[in-house]
């Protein structure tokens, strides 16, 4: 059955956002300006707002979609969600971590909340030691699992237009054949050869170059971020394309 239009043959706000679902790279980030202009019309969908998304995946159009619904339409958010507190994404994990906050801050787009508590959660996944000590050592992201190293990179992906995330990184990393040097630069941790200053000179927003984020700013070092990004978690995520 063929989606309804207006008599001025705009799409209904349903097939455009069966368009944003369907669409290629290219024809998705096309529609960004158009789904937000059109806000006001999501509420119409109700319940079935996101039915064209799978919330096990890291779909950055649903994440989007929740994005603009939390600025221009909270109230209609708020119910949408009701029936899922920790978040409309689904958070697989081996270790029971909670991933609530985080899927929070993204949503509401407060990327420097997110960073400082993907930080927190990689602590705990490498373990008590990491923990107590502040920051993680490159031998034990092997004792982080694959499944919540991959939930952390999917929310990140998801809640980003596709931007940020751990694999982001990793691709970025391959196109610059391996080389760390060009890759600092490239994601805005390094301008004209001078590290970028924690946390203020950093672009905590959707703006940001590609890749900036999740910069735990440990990772300022080729063997923790090497371990990390060759993790058997994102190793698949690494190398598919969005």
């Amino acid at each position: 059955m063929p989606l309804e239009k207006s008599e001025s043959n705009t799409p209904s706000i349903k097939e455009l956002i069966g368009q944003f679902s369907m669409g290629s790279l290219r024809q998705r980030r096309r529609l960004i300006p158009l789904v937000e202009e059109r806000s006001d019309e999501l509420s119409n969908l109700g319940t079935s707002l996101l039915d064209d998304f799978d919330s096990g995946s890291d779909s950055w159009s649903a994440g989007w979609i929740l994005q603009v619904c939390n600025r221009k339409q909270p109230e209609f958010l708020q119910k949408f969600l009701a029936s899922k507190p920790n978040g409309w994404f689904e958070t697989p994990s081996q270790k029971t971590t909670d991933f609530s906050e985080l899927q929070k801050a993204l949503l509401e787009e407060r990327f420097e909340d997110a960073d400082r508590n993907t930080s927190s959660i990689l602590r705990e996944l490498a373990g008590s030691d990491a923990t107590r000590r502040g920051y993680v050592y490159f031998s034990e992201v092997e004792l982080i699992p694959a499944t919540d190293l991959e939930t952390l990179d999917r929310l990140w992906v998801a809640y980003s237009q596709g931007k940020f995330g751990f694999s982001i990184q990793g691709r970025i990393l391959d196109s610059l054949n391996g080389r760390y040097e060009k890759l600092w630069p490239r994601i805005g941790w390094k301008v004209e050869g001078v590290w970028t200053r924690y946390p203020n000179s950093f672009t905590w927003s959707i703006e940001a170059p590609e890749g900036h984020m999740p910069l735990v700013n440990q990772l300022r070092g080729v063997r923790l971020m090497d371990a990390l990004l060759n993790h058997q978690g994102l190793n698949a995520r690494r190398n598919s394309k969005k």
